[in-house]
């Protein structure tokens, strides 16, 4: 599985059941890599994707799908579902958020493919780094 996710510099995700940010670019550039595959994703984060064309599927717990091969997650700690994934996108906000959900996942059996910076729309530097297994 194919795993999304965005980060702060201390590896947050969220704060008080939110995202802790948003970004146009962002999206648009995760679309573009993710092409005509489906994106599954939780109710929450369907919001961020409904004008950008892209093949999603909300359900509540978008890992524990059996079959799924991409799965974006915002609002949950992914380490629960570390053995069905092997590839991850990880895009770094590059700030400092509050966050009472943080990315915890064993990254030490993954290896770094590729890291890119781009402007945002709502930030000056957002890193957008593939690991794969």
């Amino acid at each position: 599985m194919k795993l999304i996710v965005c980060l702060d510099d201390k590896n947050g995700m969220a704060f008080n059941r939110r995202r802790q940010s948003r970004d146009r670019v962002l999206i648009e550039d995760l679309c573009r890599t993710v092409g005509e595959e489906p994106i599954y994703l939780s109710p929450y984060s369907a919001s961020l994707f409904a004008s950008t064309g892209a093949k999603t599927v909300a359900v509540v717990d978008p890992l524990g799908v059996s079959g799924v091969h991409c799965c974006f997650v915002e609002t949950f700690d992914p380490a629960p579902y570390g053995e069905l994934i092997d590839e991850i996108i990880l895009y770094r906000w590059n700030r400092h958020y509050p966050a009472d959900v943080t990315f915890t996942l064993d990254m030490s059996g993954y290896r770094l493919i590729s890291a890119d910076e781009f402007v945002g729309s709502s930030h000056e530097k957002i890193t957008k780094e593939v690991w794969k297994k």
